[in-house]
């Protein structure tokens, strides 16, 4: 009780010291809980873009490179040969998987920027040790192109749509785990064979899709049962479709073959963040064709604004806060000690009395203790205050990363009557661009940063009550009463 009292009128008494210590350490807590609170803010920032691109629970993800084209066309560009319908100018002429057309809709569901694996390949995935679940995708490429008829003989604009065939089996992994839904109901297990679909909510808005409405992929008609939003992605699926009904509609640009039992992409989830590494490595030796990305890969890829802050609150804030910090302690110190050198008579007065020089030095601690948790406390204030005016004045970051959605096709010429020429080819490969994403950054203090503050100012009170403890202990009892006579 004696302790806490005479700490109690000490502080009172020196309260100007006090004080001013208890700011220096409260400056340097909380620039560390704003350096903190920015860091997660970009990395979650970071986090929410990749998750856009492969889902919430994806891990790694395995692809392969596209086999090289075969020897005879099997998507090949418009031809002219013939008349047109008519009579009048040759005409138009569509040669796909072997078969050519002259007329009607050709509507082909192709292959994008990846080549095939077959399901026995992820089955061995998911058998691995530190697999928890994988899961295959298909991400695919509409292309559709009305050729000329006698009611209208020129050849109008190819169009193209993305279409993600989904393992509903799965539904945590891929990029259809991300997506909000908006209106309608989700895949369910009786949709594993049926022709249904989600459409993205702002394609359907651009092009005047309705929940309940029929659309046309791969030349199959598909009723919609719900629409989806995907959360800070640039680039999401225009549609998704259930897996196997995207293997059955689909053909591989490089061989025509159907691509029945095969994706092009498994999406993979660890056992836990600790064993990414290992399944890395796992995947790589049972399959040393693919390529495996983990989404440390990907943020590495990540480019633009999001990046740079990332590497500004990193480095420079980190650094930034440490030299703060080592000012704030060393300024504690240091006056911590010219306080003990003007007590003392007062200290050489309780060993006058008895006191040992660990009581002497326990109570310097304690005091000095004291101030820091008082600078602690109103450093984490000081720290969500500057988190506060981050995410007041912090404008949205911009990353650049991978297209994950397969793209639209090449353009490619196709001619026709007198000469016209327009759109991407049939079965033309996927473009494999680059897809810029504004998420807006928001700072925030974890449980962590305050865990951390609380034993910085604990840190810093125990290391100027140390300085000012060993000046008290070094004092002798005749000196000190000499100078207090």
């Amino acid at each position: 009780m004696f302790f806490l009292t005479y700490l109690r009128r000490e502080l009172r008494r020196r309260m100007r010291q006090a004080v001013f210590v208890a700011l220096g350490l409260a400056i340097g807590i909380g620039l560390v809980i704003t350096v903190m609170g920015a860091s997660a803010g970009v990395k979650a920032a970071q986090a929410k873009v990749l998750r856009a691109l492969y889902g919430i629970g994806t891990d790694v993800t395995v692809t392969t490179k596209p086999k090289p084209p075969s020897g005879k066309p099997v998507s090949g560009n418009a031809t002219i040969g013939g008349p047109a319908p008519g009579g009048a100018g040759p005409r138009a002429e569509i040669c796909l998987n072997g078969k050519c057309y002259t007329s009607g809709t050709v509507d082909a569901l192709v292959l994008g920027d990846y080549g095939s694996l077959s399901q026995a390949e992820i089955a061995q995935i998911a058998r691995l040790h530190d697999v928890s679940a994988a899961a295959g995708g298909l991400l695919l490429t509409d292309n559709r192109i009305v050729l000329p008829s006698k009611t209208n003989p020129n050849i109008q604009p190819p169009t193209s749509f993305t279409v993600d065939g989904t393992d509903i089996s799965h539904p945590r992994l891929g990029p259809l785990s991300n997506a909000r839904l908006t209106s309608g109901r989700a895949f369910t297990a009786a949709d594993q064979d049926a022709n249904v679909a989600l459409v993205d909510a702002g394609y359907a808005a651009s092009h005047d899709i309705e929940l309940g409405s029929t659309t046309a992929i791969g030349g199959t008609k598909f009723t919609v049962i719900g629409l989806v939003s995907q959360p800070g992605s640039g680039s999401p699926p225009n549609m998704y479709v259930p897996l196997a009904r995207a293997e059955a509609l689909a053909s591989d640009p490089g061989t025509g073959k159907s691509m029945t039992g095969k994706i092009d992409t498994a999406y993979v989830s660890a056992a836990s963040a600790a064993d990414i590494g290992a399944v890395q490595k796992e995947i790589e030796h049972l399959l040393p064709q693919a390529t495996v990305t983990s989404s440390a890969d990907l943020a590495g890829e990540v480019t633009g604004s999001a990046a740079s802050a990332a590497k500004l609150a990193g480095a420079l804030g980190k650094w930034l806060a440490v030299l703060v910090l080592i000012a704030a302690f060393a300024v504690a110190s240091l006056l911590t000690m010219a306080a003990v050198a003007r007590r003392v008579p007062e200290f050489g007065t309780l060993k006058a009395l008895g006191w040992r020089s660990r009581r002497i030095v326990s109570q310097v601690l304690g005091e000095s203790v004291s101030t820091g948790i008082i600078g602690g406390a109103i450093g984490v204030g000081l720290g969500f205050a500057g988190v506060a005016i981050i995410d007041k004045i912090a404008p949205k970051l911009s990353a650049t990363v991978p297209s994950a959605s397969g793209g639209l096709g090449v353009p490619q010429t196709i001619t026709g009557p007198g000469g016209v020429s327009s759109g991407t080819a049939i079965g033309g490969p996927a473009a494999a661009g680059h897809t810029s994403v504004a998420v807006p950054m928001s700072a925030s203090v974890t449980i962590g940063a305050i865990l951390l503050a609380v034993l910085l100012a604990v840190a810093g009170g125990l290391l100027a009550g140390s300085f000012g403890g060993w000046r008290a202990a070094r004092l002798r009892p005749a000196a000190a009463l000499a100078r207090v006579a």
